[in-house]
């Protein structure tokens, strides 16, 4: 009972960090330049960009799913970004939270095999 309560934790931490990533680039991008057109490209259209990634590779129901080290790749380039453009923005201590709750994340997502 306690093992499937943790696992279902865990799952639902995952979605939160996905959440908290289109966040992240929003954030960053309507933080970068006074100019509002590039606030509503770059907060608008990076998040956007990065939900047509996930949709594709990252996904339950992935186009392309992948697996592996090519799914291990992909998380760590689209969770490190979303780490990156939080911190960009200046929110250094939410994106060490971040990372942190990610490492973990992945570390039981892979021992309870949940990938």
């Amino acid at each position: 009972m306690m093992s499937t309560l943790a696992k279902g934790a865990n799952a639902a931490l995952m979605f939160i960090l996905e959440l908290g990533v289109y966040l992240a680039v929003g954030y960053w991008g309507f933080t970068l330049s006074p100019n509002w057109a590039i606030k509503l490209l770059l907060g608008i259209g990076g998040p956007v960009l990065f939900a047509v990634v996930w949709g594709v590779f990252g996904s339950p129901k992935a186009a392309i799913p992948l697996h592996g080290l090519a799914r291990a790749a992909l998380e760590i380039v689209w969770f490190g970004s979303g780490i990156a453009a939080a911190a960009a923005a200046g929110l250094v201590t939410t994106s060490v939270v971040f990372a942190v709750l990610f490492v973990v994340n992945a570390v039981l997502r892979i021992a309870w095999n949940q990938v």
